[in-house]
């Protein structure tokens, strides 16, 4: 039973890490996508602001310790964006 609870504490401990480690990465694909002229071209002005303001919500969320929340919003801009 402690094996079990004490897996359970490691595992939540841990799980925060990972999610924190993913949201820099997310937001530097983005970066480099509203950077990029043919992803300029390719989209309208509002989708590139509905990005642009994805991106920061993500990076405040994960700035906050939401990782969660933050790779939904860097998701739903890196979809706008066409990238995978």
């Amino acid at each position: 039973m402690i094996r079990k609870l004490l897996a359970t504490m490691v595992f939540v401990a841990f799980s925060g890490v990972a999610f924190a480690g993913t949201c820099p990465l997310l937001m530097n694909e983005i970066d480099e996508a509203l950077n990029d002229p043919a992803v300029e071209q390719r989209l309208s002005e509002e989708q590139l602001m509905q990005a642009r303001e994805l991106r920061a919500q993500g990076e405040a969320a994960h700035s906050a310790g939401n990782h969660a929340e933050s790779e939904e919003a860097l998701n739903q801009a890196k979809e706008i964006l066409g990238i995978s």
